[in-house]
């Protein structure tokens, strides 16, 4: 039989070799997924009781043969029929190839299983495409042939089994496609977890001889006679069959989580935390394996790690509007066969059923969080650390999420001491109210750098949180938003006794005429683009002079250079710190009395120098000259 394949355009071939190019990888998976219906409709038929087929081995093979420049696909699953050819294969409706490009022209990638082009994916990378395929019924075997152009050939052939070999002679242009490690790269990419076992050639393993022996050393001084390794070859099956996301959760141990996460990252060394096993039918059909990896301070830019299957078969790592954009930090699994991927993104993004496949996912998160931080609650406390990121980019991102949240985001202070949301405000109130009646709630960044303003705080009996993550600007923001008459300050952002502003003040030793006049004093030897001098009255203990970094302007600074709020702007503005003074200090005394300029200068360098070096800002020359004259002091 000769004939014209059913296209309503003059040759769909150039259209699908140009507008799919960048995809032509994908046209293995196509063929893989052809064999897997055409074996899973096999084993569906055999359940019947009129079928009396003997199944044998379903095994799908695919062989490459670079000396004739043919990769094959071969199954023995249902097969087809001439009839059946004609119906599935001569027959493709487009309306057109421009209407087609016009229609999706805003998709990109994995065009090919997404619009069901299936089997003529093959002519991306194939000059000629062959069928030979024997229907499980009576009907004779067909061999059909088509070179890439509308027409084609098809006649009875012989063939001893049912099912289908599909014989790809593989285009000049596409030769890395004869390449063994390139067709193992992408089955194992597109096809490992698929249903029904998948082999391509064969692999080597060392086994122990029958049949020779050798003499090893025993370990003792002498030797000892065991089986010869000798290496054999096997089948290579590049497939597990039986992924632990499509068995049922009670059947799993902790053990077998962590081995198909290896299996999933095999580069990644390190155990998840724990994972979600999600498995509903009912609105939607949604199974899959979460996965919390370790967060820790940063976030991963490379966002791709959760995986999207329909039915076992790989088709993204792109999931943008399936999972809530603050679980994208997340590794795992993801198959449903009720996600539309035969529409654009913004579609996607629209649709019912995703919206709540992505709620779904979102409330088993928090369930899962509440139910750790309830049941185990110091193991919860344990894992907070590698989690906090990724909770507080939640509760920054999701309204639901949020106020779950709030009952199971754990507080944690400088002493490595944990608190819930409640407890912590209800812990620190009656110390750490300022004269409004706002709950004031004292913060570092670095135990280290601020250790000695943390230091001072707890002279005063205040407690002091550690928030250390890359999102705690904009996450303080928020509960200052959530919780009424509540401020956060950062411990270093004003001196210890304004950072909870009380009505008592403590009387100033200068008078306001001493304090004209030593302001200047002070102004002249410090770089007045960077810091800005005021004069306190502060306890006559407290440091002469003190660094310090309005909370609002280095907050918004932070969040510009996060991203996002709107604060851009304040990330361009300069460094500003403000330099205080203290008046009631006795060495600020001395300087304003000092007569000699030369040494009333020096005496404030070395002053100022060391509330810098104690803040970390002194540094280059400046830090060099200050050890001179430290030592010249010293002699």
């Amino acid at each position: 039989m000769q004939g014209n394949i059913n296209v309503q355009t003059e040759n769909i071939f150039p259209v699908i070799k140009k507008f799919l190019y960048s995809d032509h990888e994908i046209f293995l998976r196509e063929l893989v997924s052809n064999a897997i219906d055409a074996t899973q409709k096999l084993k569906a038929l055999s359940s019947r009781s009129d079928f009396n087929v003997d199944l044998g081995d379903l095994t799908v093979e695919v062989k490459l043969d670079e000396k004739n420049t043919t990769l094959t696909i071969s199954d023995r699953g249902i097969g087809m029929s001439s009839d059946e050819v004609e119906k599935y294969i001569n027959q493709i409706a487009f309306s057109g190839a421009s209407d087609f490009l016009e229609k999706y022209k805003d998709l990109q990638e994995n065009l090919i299983g997404h619009f069901g082009l299936g089997f003529y994916s093959a002519f991306m990378v194939a000059e000629k495409v062959e069928i030979f395929t024997k229907s499980y019924t009576e009907a004779p075997a067909v061999h059909w042939s088509c070179d890439g152009s509308p027409s084609f050939s098809m006649e009875e052939t012989a063939k001893a089994d049912r099912g289908t070999d599909i014989v790809l002679h593989i285009d000049k242009e596409c030769k890395e496609f004869l390449d063994e490690q390139r067709i193992l790269q992408l089955l194992r990419k597109y096809c490992r977890f698929m249903p029904v076992p998948i082999r391509f050639g064969e692999e080597s393993e060392w086994v122990d001889s029958e049949t020779e022996t050798e003499e090893v050393d025993d370990g003792k001084g002498g030797k000892t006679t065991r089986p010869k390794r000798v290496e054999q070859k096997k089948p290579r099956i590049i497939n597990n069959t039986e992924p632990a996301w499509c068995k049922t959760p009670s059947n799993l141990t902790a053990e077998d989580y962590k081995k198909f996460y290896h299996e999933l990252y095999p580069m990644n060394f390190e155990d998840p935390l724990f994972q979600i096993h999600l498995n509903v039918d009912y609105p939607f059909n949604l199974t899959g394996i979460l996965y919390f990896p370790k967060v820790r301070k940063t976030i991963d830019p490379n966002r791709n790690k959760i995986q999207l299957y329909c039915n076992q078969v790989y088709v993204s790592e792109s999931v943008e509007g399936i999972v809530p954009d603050y679980l994208m930090l997340l590794h795992g699994v993801i198959d449903s066969p009720d996600i539309p991927l035969n529409v654009s993104r913004s579609y996607l993004q629209s649709d019912s059923n995703v919206k709540k496949i992505s709620s779904h996912i979102s409330k088993k998160v928090a369930d899962k969080l509440e139910e750790m931080f309830k049941n185990d609650r110091k193991d919860f406390e344990d894992k907070w650390d590698d989690i906090k990121v990724f909770v507080e980019l939640g509760m920054l991102n999701d309204e639901d999420f949020k106020k779950r949240a709030l009952k199971f985001y754990l507080f944690k202070n400088t002493e490595g001491k944990f608190y819930s949301v409640k407890d912590y405000r209800d812990m620190i109130k009656p110390l750490q109210t300022d004269k409004d009646k706002n709950v004031c709630y004292i913060y570092a960044t670095d135990n280290e750098e601020q250790h000695v303003h943390i230091a001072k705080a707890k002279a005063k009996g205040y407690d002091v949180l550690l928030m250390d993550s890359v999102l705690t600007p904009h996450f303080v923001n928020l509960i200052e938003r959530e919780e009424d008459k509540t401020r956060f300050v950062r411990v270093d952002a004003e001196v210890t006794e304004k950072l909870i502003p009380h009505e008592d003040a403590i009387p100033e030793k200068l008078t306001k005429e001493e304090q004209e006049l030593l302001k200047p004093i002070i102004e002249n030897e410090v770089d007045k683009e960077k810091y800005t001098v005021t004069l306190e009255s502060l306890e006559s203990d407290e440091q002469p002079i003190v660094i310090t970094q309005d909370e609002w302007m280095r907050r918004y600074k932070e969040m510009s250079a996060i991203g996002g709020g709107g604060f851009n702007f304040y990330g361009d503005m300069p460094e500003r710190y403000n330099m205080v003074v203290n008046i009631n200090h006795p060495l600020i005394e001395q300087i304003l009395k000092e007569q000699d300029t030369d040494k009333q200068k020096q005496l404030v360098h070395q002053i100022t120098d060391l509330a810098l070096l104690a803040n970390g800002l002194l540094k280059g020359e400046n830090l060099m000259a200050f050890v001179k004259r430290s030592l010249d002091i010293i002699k």
